[in-house]
């Protein structure tokens, strides 16, 4: 069983920061990926960065040079650094990790049960 939480949410005014953390626990032989995707009201949930299994980092063209993504994978853990915050940013923030949870298993996804970001005046 693997967990994965999330913290750090919360309402600030445009321009402001705010810094989400996310560990994933659990029986872990291999952590594939971990990063950060979300979901406004009436959109599709979108990949907003992503560290991958060779440590690249992408992200969503429009968080590109304001948002920064960190891992610790010693820790299981990745941060995400949220800078010059705009209305559109509002949404709830889902962390990601897609696991090998032993080595006879395949790779599996597992979702944070999300944490709400509102960007308002």
């Amino acid at each position: 069983q693997v967990d994965v939480a999330e913290s750090g949410g919360g309402l600030v005014q445009p321009g402001g920061s705010l810094r989400l953390s996310c560990a994933a626990s659990g029986t872990i032989f291999e952590l594939s990926a971990m990063g950060w995707y979300r979901q406004a009201p009436g959109k599709q949930r979108e990949m907003v960065a992503i560290i991958n299994d060779d440590r690249k980092r992408e992200f969503l063209d429009s968080v590109k040079g304001r948002f920064t993504i960190s891992g610790d994978y010693t820790k299981n853990t990745v941060y995400l650094q949220m800078n010059s915050l705009k209305p559109e940013d509002t949404a709830v923030y889902y962390c990601y990790a897609r696991v090998r949870p032993d080595w006879r298993s395949s790779l599996t996804e597992y979702w944070g049960q999300g944490t709400q970001v509102t960007v308002s005046s």
